[in-house]
């Protein structure tokens, strides 16, 4: 609930085991690729934050997203705990995972992976920090029936009301179990 506390510098590489509801996957970050997102990413990840929420954007071939509080009283204490912006030192092929942003500097705690080579994004200030090295294909199975707004579900509405919101009006939509550190 303190986002400022949480300031651990991240390995240089580290791993991190997803449970979904489609099954696991893992995710490589590297720490020189972008020190400030992998840092930021492994502070999330080691204090639970990802746990249960819900990959509430599939797009296909482009983008999964995730990173909105389960829980909108956390969500709303991370709203607007920014990061700045790291150089691209990477491109955004598929199965990397790269900080969503509302403009520079600006990342949070909502991550995309790429569902396929993405370049155009990396002229963007979208820099990857990590990369699905196993179970991209359950990547590629989260569910994308429901899209973007007006029909998919609603950022404002989600950070308001969490996963109940996304539960009550989107109930296909799969879900992190748990996101732990695997060293």
């Amino acid at each position: 609930m303190n986002p400022a506390s949480l300031k651990a510098k991240a390995p240089d590489v580290y791993k991190v085991q997803f449970a979904t509801t489609k099954g696991d996957f893992v995710v490589e970050v590297h720490r020189d690729w972008a020190p400030l997102g992998a840092d930021r990413f492994y502070n999330l990840v080691k204090n639970g934050y990802y746990e249960n929420a819900s990959f509430f954007r599939v797009v296909p071939n482009f983008v999964v997203q995730f990173g909105m509080s389960a829980k909108p009283a956390v969500g709303q204490v991370w709203q607007n705990a920014n990061i700045k912006d790291d150089p691209g030192k990477q491109s955004n092929k598929r199965g990397y995972l790269t900080f969503a942003t509302a403009g520079p500097n600006t990342r949070t705690t909502q991550i995309f992976i790429s569902l396929k080579d993405n370049a155009f994004l990396d002229s963007m200030g979208f820099s990857p920090f990590g990369n699905v090295t196993e179970g991209m294909d359950v990547v590629d199975k989260l569910y994308s029936g429901y899209g973007d707004p007006p029909r998919g579900p609603d950022q404002g509405k989600i950070a308001a009301e969490g996963k109940a919101y996304l539960d009550k009006n989107f109930p296909m939509l799969d879900s992190i179990k748990s996101a732990k550190i695997a060293q």
